[in-house]
């Protein structure tokens, strides 16, 4: 082997020695970002809607759904300081689904969405009112509309036992989709099972609003036709 040879060779060995440092580095500085982003969504949602609290709250294993398995959802296990209020248990469900995904890529809702209100009618009908970022920040597209509603969905059911069906509302009014695809004008079915109505733990603290009027289901007239989720 001639002299420059062995030159080209020590250079190039040097090349691929300095690229894989490099490369090692480029890992670092992206697994660092990644967890500065959700650091930062994660205070950003704290201070658009502050934690939920209540007197009963009392650490609770929850199952709480994001993206991931071959059903497009995964449970995940969290301890989480929930009310045996069911209407605010609820909603520190919904809340803790917005802000506390494990990492970026399994989170099913966007970051800047708001739970504006929650409410349990006396037939177990669950209403949740979100904020427009819940249709606006969602990427339009059956798949992704899907996701977002089935983790509320699954989330409620597997924490909230008694919820019969649930009611999506986009700031206190009902709108034809989420975001071009996932029906929103019906119902969504929870705890098929369950066949009685659920009676709420009467809260200790202020009493509840009530239920924007586009949120109540009308008393005579055709419904619309339950989703399954």
């Amino acid at each position: 082997m001639t002299r420059n040879w062995k030159i080209f060779l020590a250079a190039l060995v040097g090349c691929v020695v300095v690229g894989l440092i490099s490369l090692r580095g480029l890992h670092r500085r992206v697994a660092r970002l990644a967890k500065a982003e959700v650091t930062e969504e994660q205070a950003r949602h704290e201070v658009l809607a502050p934690p939920v609290s209540t007197p009963t709250d009392v650490p609770v294993k929850a199952q709480m759904f994001w993206a991931g398995g071959p059903d497009g959802l995964a449970p995940v296990e969290i301890e989480l300081p929930l009310s045996a209020d069911a209407q605010e248990r609820s909603r520190q469900l919904l809340q803790a689904l917005i802000a506390e995904p494990p990492t970026p890529d399994q989170r099913t809702l966007p970051a800047d969405v708001e739970v504006l209100g929650f409410y349990i009618l006396p037939d177990g009908t669950a209403i949740a009112d979100f904020s427009d970022a819940l249709s606006n920040e969602t990427p339009s597209g059956i798949l992704s509309e899907r996701l977002a509603v089935n983790s509320i969905v699954r989330t409620l059911e597997s924490n909230v036992p008694g919820l019969r069906r649930l009611k999506i509302l986009i700031h206190g009014q009902e709108v034809d989709t989420l975001a071009g695809n996932v029906d929103l004008t019906g119902f969504f079915d929870l705890n098929p099972s369950v066949p009685q109505p659920i009676s709420p733990v009467a809260p200790t603290g202020p009493t509840p609003k009530s239920p924007p009027a586009a949120a109540v289901p009308k008393a005579s007239g055709a419904s619309p036709a339950p989703q399954k989720h």
